[in-house]
């Protein structure tokens, strides 16, 4: 743990960081579940993870090129999304972000709306401060995430293409 105060650590994102650290597998088998069942009901049921309002991202895989799509949080800043690497506080890079830096292609599905993105990754201090904040008012579980993984999480802004 990253010395936070451990009273401030939610229960769900400690049991998120927890099943991603530890019990990989389930955690991959139960995402895929949930995109499929997004999918099937075509985004107007399982749009939230829960409580918390999900999306889809898709983007080919780096190296297959096939559609690699992954539900994330649905975190807006303006007309734009923030997506960050959190991965549920693993200490490893989520695939689906080593994915998206590999390409120029995305597709974004909030409920029955898609469409293309382009996206770019958040470098300046400050700004990366300011959408944390955004991205931790939203989804306070990430605050929780950060406190108990080694590493600091990458973070992008979605723009419609």
């Amino acid at each position: 743990m990253t010395g936070a105060d451990p009273g401030k650590l939610t229960l769900m994102g400690r049991f998120n960081f927890y099943s991603s650290t530890y019990l990989g597998g389930v955690a991959r088998f139960y995402a895929r579940v949930h995109r499929r069942l997004y999918t099937r009901f075509g985004g107007t049921r399982f749009a939230t993870l829960f409580g918390d309002p999900v999306f889809e991202l898709t983007v080919p895989g780096r190296k297959s090129g096939e559609p690699r799509p992954v539900m994330l949080m649905l975190v807006r800043s303006g007309d734009d999304l923030l997506v960050c690497g959190s991965n549920g506080g693993n200490p490893g890079v989520p695939n689906w972000w080593k994915n998206l830096l590999a390409t120029d292609k995305a597709w974004v599905r909030i409920g029955r709306e898609s469409f293309p993105v382009t996206y770019r990754v958040v470098t300046d201090s400050a700004e990366y401060d300011a959408h944390w904040r955004t991205l931790a008012a939203t989804y306070p579980h990430f605050d929780t995430y950060r406190a108990l993984s080694p590493r600091q999480f990458p973070i992008a802004v979605l723009s419609r293409a």
